[in-house]
């Protein structure tokens, strides 16, 4: 039995960034003449001159934060799917609420294949824990599932002793969900002596899957994975087991940019993951995630050739309000732009005495005047005044605005 999902997954990088960037012009032409928000962003864009990730990088990026004002404007989606009722399966909701269209494709979210790397084989049976109530991760991870010829109990949330009673009833050899829950699950078995000795696989998601965890479910016999997916993306990497970060799907162009711009960030350094989809019912170009990630150099082991990232990393949108003003990733990023004498910059915001200060770090080399120049642009961008300082270098950690205020 092949290790891979299928042959994509061991292409030459080469051959996937033709195939990728060949297919990208009409996707965007697409999203231009299938929706009304890229017909309006993109309107003086030439999608046909979209052929390098160089251009792509010149496309403004859409941040999910902006899909709840998207859609309050214009019912369901913004003006941002491509398809209407007549052509969906379904339709979701997450907090926002933001709602996320379904397609009637087989595997319409792409989960089978981080499903196939966490050892899912058809013929097994998943026990799915994540909900199937208004959101659609339970939807998501049973299309791959089913794709993949296995059977599904759809468990969702909650009702964790009736849980645990048809896993030991029906025993599964494969978990699906959140890695919290699972342990909430065999934390339960124990208590009630219930024994579920099938259980060897698990594919988690939705929260970060922390060293410990994974040893105790080690421990227990169950190989835990993770998959990286989002409610308006579906999968966007997922673990192998190289055990080496996550590996890129084979339907999406990541790029990882500077938090608050569209600028593509040097590899290895921490950025906000966009995500370029090649769905033509929700055609998102430059998604903006807010998750933080980086790019791994090399291979991985497992042989399968895409980028790898780092996994998550924190939040992106850093916004945070001083003095009882808003102040955005964006606006730092604007400062910095104002004066190529930066290399990059951090706010970082304190209160000693009680009383909010900031203090814009900036690496680089500068002396005062270049420094009062910096302080008068971050009081206009800002409406704010703070002091500026120059550093030799600051964290590779995606970190724009740092709150270090303490409120004991």
């Amino acid at each position: 039995m092949s290790e891979h999902f299928d042959a994509l997954e061991t292409r030459d990088p080469a051959a996937r960034e033709r195939d990728l960037l060949a297919r990208l012009p009409g996707q965007i032409a697409h999203a231009k003449t299938g929706t009304p928000y890229f017909a309006e962003r993109l309107r003086d864009i030439d999608p046909a001159a979209i052929t390098s990730r160089a251009a792509l990088a010149t496309l403004p990026v859409l941040r999910k934060h902006e899909l709840i004002e998207l859609q309050k404007n214009r019912r369901p989606f913004g003006g941002l799917a491509a398809a209407g009722w007549d052509q969906l399966g379904r339709v979701f909701s997450s907090p926002g609420p933001i709602y996320e269209p379904e397609g009637r494709a087989k595997d319409y979210w792409r989960t089978a294949r981080a499903l196939y790397a966490a050892g899912v084989r058809a013929g097994d049976l998943v026990h799915n824990s994540f909900s199937y109530h208004m959101t659609p991760g339970g939807w998501m991870l049973e299309a791959g599932a089913r794709a993949l010829g296995c059977t599904v109990f759809p468990g969702g949330v909650g009702q964790t002793e009736q849980q645990v009673q048809a896993m030991a009833d029906l025993q599964p050899n494969a978990y699906v969900g959140t890695p919290s829950f699972l342990r909430i699950l065999l934390d339960k078995a124990d208590e009630l002596g219930i024994k579920i000795p099938a259980l060897k696989k698990a594919l988690v998601s939705g929260e970060a899957f922390l060293p410990p965890v994974r040893e105790a479910l080690r421990a227990r016999g169950i190989e835990g994975y993770q998959a990286y997916a989002t409610a308006d993306l579906g999968l966007i990497a997922y673990e192998t087991p190289a055990r080496e970060g996550l590996v890129v799907d084979e339907n999406v162009i990541l790029e990882i940019v500077r938090p608050g711009t569209g600028e593509p960030v040097p590899a290895g350094e921490v950025g906000e993951v966009v995500v370029t989809l090649f769905n033509p019912d929700y055609p998102l170009i430059r998604f903006g995630t807010g998750d933080l990630s980086a790019v791994l150099p090399g291979a991985s082991p497992c042989g399968r050739s895409n980028m790898r990232i780092k996994g998550w990393l924190g939040r992106a949108d850093q916004t945070t309000k001083i003095k009882g003003m808003f102040v955005h990733p964006e606006q730092v990023a604007a400062v910095v732009k104002r004066h190529p004498q930066i290399a990059r910059a951090r706010l970082v915001v304190t209160n000693p005495d009680s009383v909010d200060a900031m203090t814009l770090h900036c690496e680089g080399a500068g002396d005062a005047a270049l420094a009062g120049a910096v302080a008068e642009s971050l009081r206009e961008l800002t409406k704010l005044r703070g002091e500026v300082v120059f550093v030799g270098s600051l964290p590779n950690d995606g970190k724009v605005i740092a709150d270090e205020r303490k409120y004991d």
